[in-house]
Protein backbone atom coordinates (compact mmCIF):
# COMPACT_ATOMS: atom_id res chain seq x y z
CA UNK A 1 0.00 0.00 0.00
CA UNK A 2 1.25 3.31 -1.42
CA UNK A 3 0.95 6.39 1.30
CA UNK A 4 0.57 9.22 -0.50
CA UNK A 5 3.18 12.01 0.01
CA UNK A 6 0.79 14.70 1.44
CA UNK A 7 0.27 13.11 4.53
CA UNK A 8 3.61 13.89 5.43
CA UNK A 9 3.06 17.76 4.68
CA UNK A 10 -0.40 17.47 6.26
CA UNK A 11 1.66 15.68 9.59
CA UNK A 12 4.06 18.87 9.60
CA UNK A 13 1.05 21.21 9.58
CA UNK A 14 -0.11 19.14 12.56
CA UNK A 15 2.87 19.00 14.50
CA UNK A 16 3.56 22.50 14.09
CA UNK A 17 -0.12 23.20 16.00
CA UNK A 18 0.49 20.66 18.49
CA UNK A 19 3.58 22.48 19.24
CA UNK A 20 1.92 25.46 19.48
CA UNK A 21 -0.30 24.55 22.11
CA UNK A 22 2.82 22.97 23.75
CA UNK A 23 4.03 26.26 24.22
CA UNK A 24 1.44 27.05 26.10
CA UNK A 25 0.79 29.78 23.79
CA UNK A 26 -3.15 28.24 22.71
CA UNK A 27 -4.00 27.03 26.70
CA UNK A 28 -6.68 28.96 27.94
CA UNK A 29 -6.87 31.09 25.01
CA UNK A 30 -9.87 28.76 23.53
CA UNK A 31 -12.88 31.03 22.48
CA UNK A 32 -10.59 33.44 21.56
CA UNK A 33 -10.28 32.58 17.94
CA UNK A 34 -13.30 30.07 17.22
CA UNK A 35 -11.53 29.32 13.57
CA UNK A 36 -8.33 28.26 15.31
CA UNK A 37 -10.13 26.33 17.76
CA UNK A 38 -12.25 23.83 15.13
CA UNK A 39 -8.82 23.97 13.23
CA UNK A 40 -6.69 22.37 15.81
CA UNK A 41 -10.16 20.15 16.98
CA UNK A 42 -10.12 19.24 12.98
CA UNK A 43 -6.61 18.42 12.79
CA UNK A 44 -6.90 15.95 16.13
CA UNK A 45 -9.61 14.20 14.37
CA UNK A 46 -7.95 13.60 11.01
CA UNK A 47 -4.97 12.21 13.07
CA UNK A 48 -7.36 9.81 15.03
CA UNK A 49 -9.02 9.11 11.34
CA UNK A 50 -5.58 8.43 10.10
CA UNK A 51 -4.58 6.50 13.12
CA UNK A 52 -6.74 4.23 12.20
CA UNK A 53 -6.90 3.30 9.18
CA UNK A 54 -3.48 3.06 9.41
CA UNK A 55 -3.82 0.56 12.03
CA UNK A 56 -3.33 -2.78 9.77
CA UNK A 57 0.11 -1.44 8.63
CA UNK A 58 1.73 -1.34 12.17
CA UNK A 59 3.40 -4.95 11.15
CA UNK A 60 4.50 -3.27 7.99
CA UNK A 61 8.47 -2.18 8.49
CA UNK A 62 8.26 -0.24 4.94
CA UNK A 63 5.53 2.50 7.49
CA UNK A 64 6.68 1.46 10.80
CA UNK A 65 8.71 4.90 11.37
CA UNK A 66 5.32 6.83 9.67
CA UNK A 67 2.92 5.39 12.01
CA UNK A 68 5.48 6.11 14.78
CA UNK A 69 5.82 9.28 13.95
CA UNK A 70 1.71 9.69 13.65
CA UNK A 71 1.14 7.87 17.08
CA UNK A 72 3.26 10.19 18.63
CA UNK A 73 1.86 13.71 16.81
CA UNK A 74 -1.61 11.89 18.30
CA UNK A 75 -0.49 11.27 21.92
CA UNK A 76 0.61 15.51 21.89
CA UNK A 77 -2.49 16.10 20.31
CA UNK A 78 -4.11 14.42 23.15
CA UNK A 79 -1.90 15.68 25.87
CA UNK A 80 -2.81 18.85 24.67
CA UNK A 81 -6.52 18.50 24.64
CA UNK A 82 -6.26 16.99 28.12
CA UNK A 83 -4.43 19.87 29.49
CA UNK A 84 -7.62 21.97 27.73
CA UNK A 85 -10.02 19.66 29.11
CA UNK A 86 -8.70 19.89 32.88
CA UNK A 87 -8.40 23.69 32.45
CA UNK A 88 -11.91 24.27 31.99
CA UNK A 89 -13.31 21.80 34.25
CA UNK A 90 -10.91 23.72 36.70
CA UNK A 91 -11.84 27.02 34.83
CA UNK A 92 -15.42 27.58 37.18
CA UNK A 93 -17.17 31.02 36.58
CA UNK A 94 -18.85 32.65 39.68
CA UNK A 95 -20.80 35.90 39.13
CA UNK A 96 -19.41 37.20 42.33
CA UNK A 97 -15.36 36.66 42.26
CA UNK A 98 -12.97 39.00 41.89
CA UNK A 99 -11.49 39.92 38.88
CA UNK A 100 -8.39 40.91 40.07
CA UNK A 101 -7.79 37.40 42.38
CA UNK A 102 -4.64 36.05 41.61
CA UNK A 103 -3.82 32.58 39.80
CA UNK A 104 -4.32 30.30 43.23
CA UNK A 105 -7.18 32.28 44.60
CA UNK A 106 -9.16 31.95 41.23
CA UNK A 107 -8.14 27.87 41.65
CA UNK A 108 -9.20 27.63 44.52
CA UNK A 109 -12.75 29.16 43.79
CA UNK A 110 -12.78 26.90 41.00
CA UNK A 111 -13.30 24.05 43.09
CA UNK A 112 -16.18 25.34 45.23
CA UNK A 113 -19.34 23.53 44.84
CA UNK A 114 -21.81 26.36 44.21
CA UNK A 115 -25.40 25.53 45.59
CA UNK A 116 -28.33 27.86 44.49
CA UNK A 117 -30.51 28.95 47.19
CA UNK A 118 -33.48 27.37 46.23
CA UNK A 119 -33.86 24.26 43.69
CA UNK A 120 -35.49 27.00 41.16
CA UNK A 121 -32.97 28.78 40.82
CA UNK A 122 -32.38 29.72 37.64
CA UNK A 123 -28.32 30.83 37.22
CA UNK A 124 -25.48 28.54 36.75
CA UNK A 125 -27.39 25.87 34.78
CA UNK A 126 -24.12 23.73 34.62
CA UNK A 127 -22.41 24.16 38.34
CA UNK A 128 -20.77 27.58 37.38
CA UNK A 129 -19.31 26.61 33.79
CA UNK A 130 -21.17 28.63 30.81
CA UNK A 131 -22.58 27.27 27.97
CA UNK A 132 -19.20 28.07 25.64
CA UNK A 133 -17.30 26.08 28.37
CA UNK A 134 -19.66 23.06 28.27
CA UNK A 135 -19.82 23.17 24.65
CA UNK A 136 -15.79 23.43 24.15
CA UNK A 137 -15.87 20.15 27.49
CA UNK A 138 -17.89 18.02 24.73
CA UNK A 139 -16.35 19.02 21.57
CA UNK A 140 -13.02 17.34 23.86
CA UNK A 141 -14.68 14.54 25.31
CA UNK A 142 -15.40 13.73 21.66
CA UNK A 143 -11.96 13.73 20.05
CA UNK A 144 -10.77 11.77 22.93
CA UNK A 145 -12.82 9.27 23.22
CA UNK A 146 -13.44 9.04 19.38
CA UNK A 147 -9.36 9.00 19.50
CA UNK A 148 -9.11 5.90 21.59
CA UNK A 149 -8.10 8.27 24.72
CA UNK A 150 -11.41 7.34 27.04
CA UNK A 151 -9.67 6.65 30.16
CA UNK A 152 -7.44 9.58 30.08
CA UNK A 153 -10.64 11.96 29.33
CA UNK A 154 -13.07 10.13 32.03
CA UNK A 155 -9.83 9.96 34.55
CA UNK A 156 -9.68 13.93 34.09
CA UNK A 157 -13.16 14.56 34.39
CA UNK A 158 -13.74 12.28 37.70
CA UNK A 159 -10.60 14.11 39.57
CA UNK A 160 -11.81 17.55 39.14
CA UNK A 161 -15.53 16.34 39.39
CA UNK A 162 -14.41 14.68 43.05
CA UNK A 163 -12.61 17.26 43.90
CA UNK A 164 -15.61 19.67 43.36
CA UNK A 165 -17.40 17.27 45.44
CA UNK A 166 -15.00 17.32 48.20
CA UNK A 167 -14.72 20.88 48.34
CA UNK A 168 -18.65 21.02 48.66
CA UNK A 169 -18.99 19.30 52.01
CA UNK A 170 -16.35 21.53 53.04
CA UNK A 171 -18.67 24.59 52.14
CA UNK A 172 -21.87 23.16 53.53
CA UNK A 173 -19.18 22.44 56.99
CA UNK A 174 -20.05 18.64 56.81
CA UNK A 175 -16.29 16.76 57.25
CA UNK A 176 -15.60 13.29 56.11
CA UNK A 177 -16.10 11.16 59.56
CA UNK A 178 -15.26 7.67 59.11
CA UNK A 179 -16.99 4.96 61.33
CA UNK A 180 -14.65 4.72 64.01
CA UNK A 181 -14.33 8.45 64.42
CA UNK A 182 -18.29 8.64 64.83
CA UNK A 183 -17.66 5.73 67.45
CA UNK A 184 -15.68 7.72 69.54
CA UNK A 185 -16.81 10.90 69.53
CA UNK A 186 -19.05 12.29 72.50
CA UNK A 187 -22.51 12.86 71.69
CA UNK A 188 -21.89 16.76 72.40
CA UNK A 189 -19.77 17.00 69.25
CA UNK A 190 -21.59 14.30 67.23
CA UNK A 191 -24.79 16.62 67.51
CA UNK A 192 -23.28 19.31 65.97
CA UNK A 193 -22.61 17.39 62.70
CA UNK A 194 -26.05 15.76 62.48
CA UNK A 195 -27.57 19.24 61.48
CA UNK A 196 -24.44 19.53 58.78
CA UNK A 197 -24.86 15.83 57.85
CA UNK A 198 -28.87 16.38 56.82
CA UNK A 199 -28.24 19.83 55.22
CA UNK A 200 -25.30 17.72 52.97
CA UNK A 201 -28.19 14.90 52.00
CA UNK A 202 -30.60 17.51 50.97
CA UNK A 203 -28.77 19.91 49.30
CA UNK A 204 -27.06 17.21 47.36
CA UNK A 205 -30.29 15.23 46.64
CA UNK A 206 -32.40 18.05 45.75
CA UNK A 207 -29.82 20.44 44.26
CA UNK A 208 -26.38 19.16 43.34
CA UNK A 209 -26.87 15.19 41.84
CA UNK A 210 -29.74 16.90 39.55
CA UNK A 211 -27.10 19.70 38.13
CA UNK A 212 -23.96 17.01 38.08
CA UNK A 213 -25.93 14.83 36.30
CA UNK A 214 -26.91 17.47 33.57
CA UNK A 215 -23.91 18.33 33.06
CA UNK A 216 -22.04 14.74 32.68
CA UNK A 217 -25.12 14.41 30.17
CA UNK A 218 -23.83 17.85 28.22
CA UNK A 219 -20.31 17.07 28.33
CA UNK A 220 -20.60 13.23 26.76
CA UNK A 221 -24.11 13.90 25.18
CA UNK A 222 -22.26 11.59 22.49
CA UNK A 223 -22.01 8.90 25.07
CA UNK A 224 -24.71 8.15 27.29
CA UNK A 225 -23.54 5.19 28.74
CA UNK A 226 -20.05 7.10 29.81
CA UNK A 227 -22.15 9.85 31.11
CA UNK A 228 -24.08 7.30 33.22
CA UNK A 229 -21.16 5.93 34.64
CA UNK A 230 -19.14 8.82 35.29
CA UNK A 231 -22.37 9.98 37.47
CA UNK A 232 -23.06 6.93 38.89
CA UNK A 233 -19.17 6.49 40.13
CA UNK A 234 -18.82 10.08 41.19
CA UNK A 235 -22.08 10.25 43.20
CA UNK A 236 -21.65 6.90 45.15
CA UNK A 237 -18.91 7.58 46.46
CA UNK A 238 -20.69 10.89 48.54
CA UNK A 239 -23.56 8.56 48.88
CA UNK A 240 -21.29 5.69 50.44
CA UNK A 241 -19.81 8.76 52.88
CA UNK A 242 -23.57 9.84 53.65
CA UNK A 243 -25.21 6.53 54.16
CA UNK A 244 -21.75 5.31 56.63
CA UNK A 245 -22.38 8.53 58.64
CA UNK A 246 -25.90 7.51 58.92
CA UNK A 247 -25.20 3.90 59.69
CA UNK A 248 -21.78 5.16 62.89
CA UNK A 249 -24.51 7.18 64.42
CA UNK A 250 -27.25 4.31 64.32
CA UNK A 251 -24.26 1.93 66.29
CA UNK A 252 -23.78 4.47 68.81
CA UNK A 253 -24.49 4.22 72.56
CA UNK A 254 -28.57 5.29 72.36
CA UNK A 255 -30.01 6.98 75.48
CA UNK A 256 -33.36 8.47 75.17
CA UNK A 257 -32.35 12.47 74.83
CA UNK A 258 -30.66 11.35 71.46
CA UNK A 259 -33.83 10.21 69.79
CA UNK A 260 -35.39 13.52 68.05
CA UNK A 261 -32.09 13.65 66.66
CA UNK A 262 -32.10 10.12 65.21
CA UNK A 263 -35.98 11.29 63.70
CA UNK A 264 -34.24 13.64 61.64
CA UNK A 265 -31.75 11.39 60.28
CA UNK A 266 -34.88 9.13 59.59
CA UNK A 267 -36.65 11.29 57.98
CA UNK A 268 -33.69 12.77 56.15
CA UNK A 269 -33.05 9.18 54.64
CA UNK A 270 -37.19 8.77 54.00
CA UNK A 271 -37.65 11.68 52.33
CA UNK A 272 -34.69 12.75 50.69
CA UNK A 273 -32.61 9.23 48.94
CA UNK A 274 -36.11 7.80 47.20
CA UNK A 275 -36.45 10.65 45.14
CA UNK A 276 -33.04 10.39 43.38
CA UNK A 277 -33.63 6.98 41.78
CA UNK A 278 -34.75 8.36 38.75
CA UNK A 279 -31.36 10.05 38.15
CA UNK A 280 -29.53 6.52 38.10
CA UNK A 281 -30.19 3.49 36.06
CA UNK A 282 -32.11 0.83 36.96
CA UNK A 283 -29.14 -1.17 38.58
CA UNK A 284 -27.61 1.00 40.42
CA UNK A 285 -31.12 2.34 41.69
CA UNK A 286 -31.65 -1.11 43.08
CA UNK A 287 -28.40 -0.71 44.67
CA UNK A 288 -28.84 2.77 46.19
CA UNK A 289 -32.36 1.45 47.74
CA UNK A 290 -30.73 -1.48 49.36
CA UNK A 291 -28.04 1.10 50.67
CA UNK A 292 -30.62 3.77 52.11
CA UNK A 293 -32.40 1.38 53.13
CA UNK A 294 -30.49 -0.89 55.30
CA UNK A 295 -29.40 2.67 56.88
CA UNK A 296 -32.47 3.79 57.66
CA UNK A 297 -33.47 0.50 59.32
CA UNK A 298 -30.76 1.10 61.58
CA UNK A 299 -31.54 4.54 62.24
CA UNK A 300 -35.12 3.37 62.93
CA UNK A 301 -34.50 0.30 65.30
CA UNK A 302 -32.37 2.70 67.08
CA UNK A 303 -34.77 5.00 67.43
CA UNK A 304 -37.24 2.75 68.50
CA UNK A 305 -35.08 1.34 71.38
CA UNK A 306 -34.47 4.71 72.35
CA UNK A 307 -38.01 5.63 72.90
CA UNK A 308 -38.36 2.07 75.02
CA UNK A 309 -35.36 3.71 77.26
CA UNK A 310 -38.25 5.97 78.59
CA UNK A 311 -40.01 2.85 79.83
CA UNK A 312 -36.44 2.05 81.31
CA UNK A 313 -35.92 5.47 83.10
CA UNK A 314 -38.92 5.47 84.49
CA UNK A 315 -38.86 2.14 86.35
CA UNK A 316 -35.42 2.51 87.41
CA UNK A 317 -36.61 6.14 89.10
CA UNK A 318 -37.02 4.60 92.75
CA UNK A 319 -35.78 7.37 94.66
CA UNK A 320 -37.09 7.43 98.23
CA UNK A 321 -37.17 11.11 99.30
CA UNK A 322 -40.22 12.73 98.44
CA UNK A 323 -41.04 16.13 96.57
CA UNK A 324 -41.07 18.76 98.66
CA UNK A 325 -44.36 20.14 99.47
CA UNK A 326 -46.31 17.64 97.39
CA UNK A 327 -45.30 19.42 93.75
CA UNK A 328 -44.69 18.49 89.84
CA UNK A 329 -41.82 15.33 90.08
CA UNK A 330 -38.71 16.48 87.92
CA UNK A 331 -39.75 12.34 86.60
CA UNK A 332 -43.33 13.80 85.90
CA UNK A 333 -42.06 17.09 84.08
CA UNK A 334 -39.27 14.88 81.59
CA UNK A 335 -41.44 12.63 80.88
CA UNK A 336 -44.20 14.66 79.52
CA UNK A 337 -41.67 17.31 77.89
CA UNK A 338 -40.22 14.80 76.19
CA UNK A 339 -43.41 13.49 74.99
CA UNK A 340 -45.22 16.51 74.50
CA UNK A 341 -41.85 17.06 71.68
CA UNK A 342 -42.17 13.39 70.77
CA UNK A 343 -45.95 14.50 69.50
CA UNK A 344 -44.21 17.09 66.82
CA UNK A 345 -42.35 13.81 65.47
CA UNK A 346 -46.13 11.36 65.43
CA UNK A 347 -46.20 10.98 61.72
CA UNK A 348 -42.63 9.57 61.68
CA UNK A 349 -42.97 7.53 65.08
CA UNK A 350 -45.55 5.83 64.19
CA UNK A 351 -43.84 4.87 60.87
CA UNK A 352 -40.73 3.69 62.69
CA UNK A 353 -42.81 1.45 65.01
CA UNK A 354 -45.34 0.33 62.69
CA UNK A 355 -41.75 -0.59 60.17
CA UNK A 356 -39.49 -1.60 62.81
CA UNK A 357 -40.93 -2.56 66.21
CA UNK A 358 -40.90 -6.48 65.66
CA UNK A 359 -37.08 -5.85 65.53
CA UNK A 360 -36.73 -3.85 68.32
CA UNK A 361 -38.88 -6.58 70.57
CA UNK A 362 -36.85 -8.70 70.24
CA UNK A 363 -33.53 -7.08 72.21
CA UNK A 364 -35.93 -4.78 73.74
CA UNK A 365 -35.66 -4.57 77.74
CA UNK A 366 -39.26 -3.87 77.84
CA UNK A 367 -41.94 -6.16 78.22
CA UNK A 368 -43.08 -8.22 74.93
CA UNK A 369 -45.02 -6.13 72.52
CA UNK A 370 -48.63 -8.02 73.56
CA UNK A 371 -47.84 -9.53 76.42
CA UNK A 372 -51.15 -10.32 78.41
CA UNK A 373 -50.40 -7.70 81.20
CA UNK A 374 -50.57 -4.90 78.62
CA UNK A 375 -54.56 -5.29 78.02
CA UNK A 376 -54.87 -3.60 81.44
CA UNK A 377 -53.32 -0.64 79.81
CA UNK A 378 -56.24 0.78 77.76
CA UNK A 379 -59.47 -0.53 78.55
CA UNK A 380 -61.67 1.79 76.23
CA UNK A 381 -59.76 0.50 73.21
CA UNK A 382 -59.10 -3.23 71.51
CA UNK A 383 -55.32 -2.55 71.48
CA UNK A 384 -54.84 -5.03 68.81
CA UNK A 385 -56.50 -2.43 66.70
CA UNK A 386 -54.02 0.57 67.72
CA UNK A 387 -51.02 0.99 66.06
CA UNK A 388 -47.77 0.08 68.19
CA UNK A 389 -46.20 3.37 69.06
CA UNK A 390 -49.97 4.11 70.33
CA UNK A 391 -49.22 1.10 72.57
CA UNK A 392 -46.08 2.03 73.66
CA UNK A 393 -47.08 5.29 74.30
CA UNK A 394 -49.84 4.03 76.63
CA UNK A 395 -47.43 1.78 78.56
CA UNK A 396 -45.14 4.62 79.38
CA UNK A 397 -48.11 6.67 80.61
CA UNK A 398 -49.13 3.47 82.50
CA UNK A 399 -45.69 3.07 84.15
CA UNK A 400 -45.54 6.70 85.21
CA UNK A 401 -49.02 6.28 86.67
CA UNK A 402 -47.64 3.62 88.51
CA UNK A 403 -44.41 4.88 90.01
CA UNK A 404 -46.20 8.51 90.76
CA UNK A 405 -48.66 5.98 93.01
CA UNK A 406 -45.96 4.41 94.57
CA UNK A 407 -44.19 7.83 95.28
CA UNK A 408 -47.01 9.46 97.12
CA UNK A 409 -46.73 6.63 99.50
CA UNK A 410 -43.37 7.98 100.67
CA UNK A 411 -45.59 10.77 102.21
CA UNK A 412 -46.93 10.45 105.71
CA UNK A 413 -49.52 12.66 105.22
CA UNK A 414 -52.52 11.38 103.20
CA UNK A 415 -53.39 14.75 102.37
CA UNK A 416 -49.90 15.75 101.10
CA UNK A 417 -49.84 12.93 98.87
CA UNK A 418 -53.57 13.60 97.57
CA UNK A 419 -51.94 17.15 96.64
CA UNK A 420 -48.59 15.28 95.19
CA UNK A 421 -51.15 13.08 92.93
CA UNK A 422 -53.08 16.01 92.11
CA UNK A 423 -50.38 18.28 91.22
CA UNK A 424 -48.93 15.15 88.71
CA UNK A 425 -51.92 14.13 87.48
CA UNK A 426 -52.89 17.89 86.43
CA UNK A 427 -49.31 18.42 84.88
CA UNK A 428 -50.08 15.57 82.93
CA UNK A 429 -53.38 16.05 81.30
CA UNK A 430 -52.16 20.03 80.47
CA UNK A 431 -49.22 18.32 78.96
CA UNK A 432 -51.99 16.05 76.89
CA UNK A 433 -53.95 18.75 76.23
CA UNK A 434 -51.54 20.77 75.02
CA UNK A 435 -50.24 18.60 72.11
CA UNK A 436 -53.19 18.14 69.32
CA UNK A 437 -51.14 14.78 67.95
CA UNK A 438 -50.59 12.80 71.45
CA UNK A 439 -54.08 13.45 72.93
CA UNK A 440 -55.56 12.04 69.62
CA UNK A 441 -53.34 9.08 70.13
CA UNK A 442 -54.57 8.72 74.14
CA UNK A 443 -57.96 9.56 72.91
CA UNK A 444 -61.06 11.39 74.81
CA UNK A 445 -61.87 9.04 77.27
CA UNK A 446 -58.36 8.51 78.73
CA UNK A 447 -58.38 12.08 78.96
CA UNK A 448 -61.63 11.66 81.05
CA UNK A 449 -60.73 9.17 83.20
CA UNK A 450 -57.99 11.09 84.24
CA UNK A 451 -60.05 14.15 85.19
CA UNK A 452 -62.07 11.66 87.20
CA UNK A 453 -59.19 10.51 88.79
CA UNK A 454 -57.76 13.79 89.95
CA UNK A 455 -61.50 14.55 91.48
CA UNK A 456 -61.60 11.82 93.45
CA UNK A 457 -57.83 12.77 94.59
CA UNK A 458 -59.83 16.05 95.31
CA UNK A 459 -62.25 14.14 97.14
CA UNK A 460 -59.79 12.21 99.46
CA UNK A 461 -57.90 15.84 100.11
CA UNK A 462 -60.81 17.32 101.60
CA UNK A 463 -61.87 14.33 103.75
CA UNK A 464 -58.55 13.73 104.71
CA UNK A 465 -57.82 17.49 106.22
CA UNK A 466 -61.10 19.32 106.56
CA UNK A 467 -63.95 17.23 107.81
CA UNK A 468 -61.90 17.03 110.66
CA UNK A 469 -61.97 20.54 110.96
CA UNK A 470 -65.59 20.72 110.54
CA UNK A 471 -66.11 18.15 113.39
CA UNK A 472 -65.24 21.10 115.76
CA UNK A 473 -68.13 22.95 114.24
CA UNK A 474 -71.00 20.63 114.77
CA UNK A 475 -73.66 20.51 117.11
CA UNK A 476 -73.25 17.24 118.83
CA UNK A 477 -72.66 17.36 122.52
CA UNK A 478 -72.88 21.01 122.67
CA UNK A 479 -76.94 21.11 124.50
CA UNK A 480 -78.15 19.31 127.28
CA UNK A 481 -81.72 19.73 127.79
CA UNK A 482 -81.87 22.63 125.84
CA UNK A 483 -79.26 24.19 127.10
CA UNK A 484 -75.82 25.05 125.76
CA UNK A 485 -72.94 23.08 127.64
CA UNK A 486 -70.06 25.98 128.03
CA UNK A 487 -66.78 23.75 128.59
CA UNK A 488 -67.81 22.33 125.55
CA UNK A 489 -68.49 25.07 123.12
CA UNK A 490 -65.27 26.48 124.48
CA UNK A 491 -63.44 23.36 123.41
CA UNK A 492 -64.90 23.00 120.22
CA UNK A 493 -63.34 26.68 119.42
CA UNK A 494 -60.02 25.60 120.86
CA UNK A 495 -60.14 22.78 118.98
CA UNK A 496 -60.61 25.08 115.91
CA UNK A 497 -58.50 27.25 116.19
CA UNK A 498 -55.41 24.60 117.11
CA UNK A 499 -56.13 22.43 114.11
CA UNK A 500 -56.69 25.44 111.80
CA UNK A 501 -53.42 26.80 112.64
CA UNK A 502 -51.68 22.98 112.11
CA UNK A 503 -53.49 23.29 108.61
CA UNK A 504 -52.64 26.77 107.83
CA UNK A 505 -49.18 26.44 109.25
CA UNK A 506 -48.21 23.08 107.33
CA UNK A 507 -50.17 24.08 104.14
CA UNK A 508 -49.06 27.01 103.33
CA UNK A 509 -45.72 25.25 102.36
CA UNK A 510 -47.59 23.03 100.38
CA UNK A 511 -46.94 23.61 96.57
CA UNK A 512 -49.71 23.70 93.88
CA UNK A 513 -48.09 25.26 91.04
CA UNK A 514 -51.33 25.01 88.58
CA UNK A 515 -53.03 27.95 89.16
CA UNK A 516 -56.29 26.71 87.99
CA UNK A 517 -56.15 23.60 90.37
CA UNK A 518 -54.90 26.32 93.36
CA UNK A 519 -57.72 28.04 92.58
CA UNK A 520 -59.75 25.19 92.50
CA UNK A 521 -58.41 23.84 96.03
CA UNK A 522 -58.94 27.24 97.82
CA UNK A 523 -62.50 27.56 97.07
CA UNK A 524 -63.90 24.48 97.43
CA UNK A 525 -62.20 24.46 100.83
CA UNK A 526 -63.50 27.81 101.45
CA UNK A 527 -67.21 26.54 100.39
CA UNK A 528 -66.91 23.65 103.30
CA UNK A 529 -65.47 25.61 105.34
CA UNK A 530 -67.06 29.37 105.73
CA UNK A 531 -70.70 28.82 105.76
CA UNK A 532 -70.03 26.10 108.34
CA UNK A 533 -68.12 28.83 110.76
CA UNK A 534 -70.02 31.48 109.82
CA UNK A 535 -73.07 29.44 110.87
CA UNK A 536 -71.09 28.01 113.86
CA UNK A 537 -70.24 31.36 115.25
CA UNK A 538 -73.98 33.27 114.54
CA UNK A 539 -75.79 30.33 116.64
CA UNK A 540 -73.28 29.97 119.56
CA UNK A 541 -71.07 32.77 119.88
CA UNK A 542 -73.16 34.47 121.93
CA UNK A 543 -72.82 32.52 124.65
CA UNK A 544 -69.43 33.22 125.54
CA UNK A 545 -69.20 36.18 127.92
CA UNK A 546 -68.19 39.40 125.72
CA UNK A 547 -64.40 40.55 126.47
CA UNK A 548 -61.66 38.37 127.40
CA UNK A 549 -63.66 34.95 126.74
CA UNK A 550 -64.99 36.04 123.87
CA UNK A 551 -60.93 37.07 122.74
CA UNK A 552 -59.51 33.87 123.90
CA UNK A 553 -62.04 31.22 121.98
CA UNK A 554 -63.05 33.22 119.17
CA UNK A 555 -59.68 33.78 117.42
CA UNK A 556 -61.29 34.24 113.88
CA UNK A 557 -63.79 36.44 112.46
CA UNK A 558 -65.12 34.30 108.80
CA UNK A 559 -62.96 37.23 106.66
CA UNK A 560 -59.53 35.88 108.82
CA UNK A 561 -60.78 32.51 107.43
CA UNK A 562 -60.93 33.34 104.27
CA UNK A 563 -57.97 35.29 104.02
CA UNK A 564 -55.79 32.07 105.29
CA UNK A 565 -57.39 30.24 103.17
CA UNK A 566 -55.82 31.86 100.22
CA UNK A 567 -52.08 31.60 101.70
CA UNK A 568 -52.42 27.80 101.61
CA UNK A 569 -50.72 26.05 98.72
CA UNK A 570 -47.85 29.12 97.88
CA UNK A 571 -45.25 26.78 99.07
CA UNK A 572 -44.04 29.37 101.78
CA UNK A 573 -43.11 28.37 105.27
CA UNK A 574 -45.35 29.94 107.80
CA UNK A 575 -45.25 29.93 111.55
CA UNK A 576 -48.90 29.39 111.55
CA UNK A 577 -52.49 31.38 110.98
CA UNK A 578 -51.66 34.95 112.53
CA UNK A 579 -54.02 36.69 115.08
CA UNK A 580 -56.95 38.72 114.05
CA UNK A 581 -55.66 41.98 115.41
Amino acid sequence: MEIPVFVEKFLDLVEEKVAKHELNEGKGKWGQNPEEDSSFLEAVNRISKLTSSLDGLRSDPNHAALISRIGGIQQRAMACLEDEFRFTLEDIKHNDQDPNTDAKGKQHEADRCVLPESESAETDNFLGYSDDAVSKLNRIAKEMIGGGFESECCHVYMMIRGHAFDECFAEIGFEKISIDEVQKMQWEALEREIPLWIKAVKEYASIYFVKELKLAEAVFSNYSSISSSLFSNLTRSVLIQLLNFAEAVAMTKRSAEKLFKFLDMYETLRDSLPAMGALFSEEYENELKTESTTARCRIGEAAICMFCDLENSIKSDTGKTPVPGGAVHPLTRYTMNYLKYAGEYIATLEQVFREHSKIERADSTSRPRYESESQNFNNDNDEENQSPFSNQLVRVMDLLDSNLEAKSKLYKDIALSCIFMMNNGRYIVQKIKGSTEIRQMMGDPWCRRKSSELRNYHKNYQRETWSKLLGCLGHEGLQVNGKVIKPVLKERFKSFNVLFDEIHKAQSSWVVSDEQLQSELRVSITAVVIPAYRSFMGRFSQYLTPGRQTEKYIKYQAEDLETYIDELFDGNSASGARKRP
